[in-house]
């Protein structure tokens, strides 16, 4: 039985992004919570080597987003990333992919409104932690049910504000070594000169080195929401590509910029691992509400971080039912543009982070491991938009051959990112706090083999596609 929407619905997505709301995505994607509290471990445990840990993964995420980019444009019926892996590889990868990205980003944003709940009780302690829980999800639940411009409106000016900060970071630096400023707890005069005086850019040599490989690749988990953005942002053509070629820019000034300036005011071997390195160096100054500030501004990024992931879940979601791989009526939408059924869906599962902060400590470190186990799985997203590349160039030369934002060595490029992707899952085996998680991840592929199966059949009992058809770039 057939059910008629209603006259106000229908199933596609508006494009309602600006060029300046794609253009701080794309930043703010770039810049995670991890480098503003996580970076002091990294330091800890690499040195000065993780200026060149963060220039590698830059580098490798610059040429994925240059063949996302090429992917996106080469069909602008492409909205998902789910869409180009079904067209270009089949349709049980786009299956694979939508459900995974949807998992992946539902989870990461309960834990980062968990991570809200802490930075509010850093402010006021007496606040229980379900409270600013239940504010979160019921603002963002609001804010994904207006038309994607407030979406990217919100984004804007949180993004912002993380680069305010990090900007004033820079600047408050450079004054620093500029002035000869003496560090009051060390001792030791701020100068460039301590990315090498204190054991050297290595001084863990090659195992260090890699080591911090696994505990930086996390601080990018988010650079790919560009691409998702993509399919409601007017102009794409010109748009896009102007976001994407800025991330090498972004990767030098906001992740090795900041840590080059934190690591000459105070030596790397100097740094507690357990604090804030922008607090340190604030407090340094003189700025005494440092810590205070920084706390604010990690709590915006979470925010942030928390609003993309649940943007990201229901526009999954909403390509997923659209395929015929999950309710149809998840696919419906407004009149402006919104996938309401989508984004209460994924409210459900957004709102068990308030049981969750209830039942206590042991629930969380379950849930830590969980989290632990999604963020595997962006390796596992981010390696099919590298072989749908690979398929692109296989069926569609002549697509390449005419692109307009061709990706550099186009051969070479994917199956080099896909190198490195597996580097890191060696890190995340040798490693100790990542090995289980990364031994479960198997787990959600078999699950996901075993829904795919019962979900072909019932496809194929009605008569219907594996998949819904991705229009061809020239059709209207």
């Amino acid at each position: 039985m057939t059910t008629t929407a209603p006259a106000d619905t229908h199933d596609e997505l508006e494009r309602g992004l600006s060029n300046r709301h794609l253009q701080l995505i794309a930043i703010g994607g770039a810049i995670g919570t991890g480098l503003f509290l996580g970076s002091g471990k990294v330091i800890s445990l690499t040195g000065p080597s993780v200026l060149f840990i963060y220039a590698v993964i830059g580098c490798m995420m610059f040429l994925l987003m240059r063949a996302l980019g090429e992917l996106l444009l080469s069909n602008l019926n492409y909205k998902t990333f789910g869409d180009i892996a079904k067209d270009l590889i089949g349709p049980w990868a786009g299956y694979f992919v939508s459900w995974t990205y949807w998992i992946t980003w539902v989870v990461i944003c309960v834990a980062d409104i968990i991570a809200i709940t802490s930075y509010v009780a850093y402010i006021n302690a007496d606040i229980p932690a379900w409270l600013p829980a239940l504010i979160s999800v019921a603002a963002l639940t609001i804010l994904n049910l207006q038309p994607v411009r407030f979406f990217g409106e919100f984004e804007f000016w949180f993004s912002m504000i993380k680069i305010v900060a990090i900007l004033a970071l820079i600047v408050t630096g450079i004054v620093l070594i500029v002035s000869g400023f003496t560090n009051p707890d060390t001792g030791t005069q701020a100068s460039l000169t301590h990315l090498w005086d204190h054991g050297g850019m290595f001084p863990f040599g090659a195992s260090g080195f890699l080591l911090g490989f696994q505990l930086g690749i996390f601080s990018f988990i988010g650079v790919e929401l560009v691409g998702t953005a993509a399919a409601e942002t007017k102009d794409p053509t010109h748009n896009l590509p102007r976001a994407i070629n800025s991330i090498v820019v972004r990767v030098l000034i906001f992740y090795i910029g900041a840590l080059t300036v934190i690591m000459a005011i105070t030596p790397w071997d100097k740094l507690d691992p357990d604090q804030s390195p922008f607090v340190t160096t604030f407090a340094y100054a003189g700025f005494g509400a440092a810590a205070f500030a920084i706390n604010l501004v990690v709590l915006t990024s979470a925010a942030s971080s928390a609003n993309s992931g649940f943007y990201s879940g229901t526009r999954m979601m909403h390509a997923l039912a659209r395929d015929g791989h999950a309710p149809r009526t998840f696919a419906l939408t407004d009149a402006r543009g919104v996938p309401k059924r989508a984004v209460f869906f994924s409210t459900v599962f957004v709102f068990s982070v308030v049981p969750i902060l209830l039942l206590g400590d042991s629930v969380i470190q379950a849930f830590t491991f969980v989290t632990s186990v999604a963020s595997t799985f962006i390796l596992f997203i981010w390696s099919m938009i590298a072989i749908s590349f690979i398929q692109y160039l296989r069926k569609h030369p002549e697509r390449h051959a005419s692109s307009a934002f061709r990706t550099p060595l186009p051969r070479l490029v994917p199956w080099l990112v896909l190198a490195f992707f597996a580097f890191i899952l060696v890190t995340l085996a040798l490693a100790d706090d990542t090995r289980l998680p990364l031994m479960f991840t198997p787990l959600w592929f078999i699950a996901l083999a075993i829904m795919w199966q019962v979900t072909k059949r019932r496809l194929l009992r009605a008569g219907r596609p594996l998949t819904a058809a991705v229009k061809l770039p020239d059709a209207v």
